[in-house]
């Protein structure tokens, strides 16, 4: 894996001066909108778009890596990458771990994905993504959980029984529930969990997230951000 190299400053967004030559983004590639892999094998999505755009505010020279969803944090603290952002909701818990910009997605409603409308979340296990709030949520409400690697297992779940529903970012499960066909339904029941979404870096690299900080509040108070998530998130997305 690629270490980061001591060269000479970058002087990026706000006058802030690295020793670095490559900032390393991990994500996860595999929870659309906000990050997939596309048909030409690259990482795409609102957090591609978004964390390109971040880059070129901050005069980095970055490039994209991906990992699985359960190790992104282990494999931040040892070095292989060093931004995760990938759909990561701020929580206490991640941040006695990690240190988080300010959130560039809005705190945003988690919803049930069932075969029917009428499902019972009582009844049987509610599936949820491993090492995520909704997985933290489900065993902390007094329902029965299931945890699974990816989304993708999630849903799948549902859809053999192994599973009643499963719990996830809205955003992600809409799109999937209108592509069923009507074999999958979003339930009335929503859930508002975790502080918003937001980049995490190791606790040592302050001078690097400080530096993307200042870019999101740049593409805040022009409008970017903003527009970059009704793209990506429809109309009635939260906004800043």
């Amino acid at each position: 894996m690629k270490k980061l190299l001591l060269a000479t400053a970058l002087v990026g967004f706000g006058g802030v001066a690295l020793a670095q030559d490559v900032v390393r983004l991990g994500t996860e590639g595999a929870y659309p909108p906000y990050n997939f892999i596309n048909d030409a094998g690259e990482v795409d999505g609102f957090e591609r778009k978004f964390g390109d755009e971040l880059c070129k505010r901050a005069a980095l020279t970055c490039e994209w890596t991906t990992n699985e969803w359960d190790s992104i944090i282990p494999n931040l603290q040892s070095g292989n990458y060093d931004v995760i952002i990938a759909g990561m909701s701020i929580t206490d818990e991640r941040e006695e771990i990690v240190d988080f910009t300010q959130a560039y997605i809005p705190p945003a409603s988690s919803a049930y994905l069932a075969l029917s409308a009428d499902a019972d979340l009582m009844s049987g296990a509610v599936a949820a993504q491993t090492s995520t709030i909704q997985a933290a949520f489900v065993a902390e409400n007094g329902m029965q959980v299931v945890e699974y690697a990816t989304p993708e297992e999630t849903v799948a779940a549902v859809k053999n029984g192994e599973a009643v529903a499963v719990l996830a970012d809205k955003d992600y499960l809409k799109p999937i529930a209108a592509e069923s066909n009507g074999e999958l339904v979003l339930l009335a029941k929503e859930e508002s969990i975790g502080g918003g979404v937001g980049m995490a870096f190791r606790d040592s690299d302050d001078a690097v997230r400080e530096k993307f900080d200042a870019a999101i509040t740049s593409m805040k108070e022009d409008g970017t951000l903003n527009a970059m998530i009704l793209e990506y998130f429809g109309p009635e997305a939260k906004t800043w």
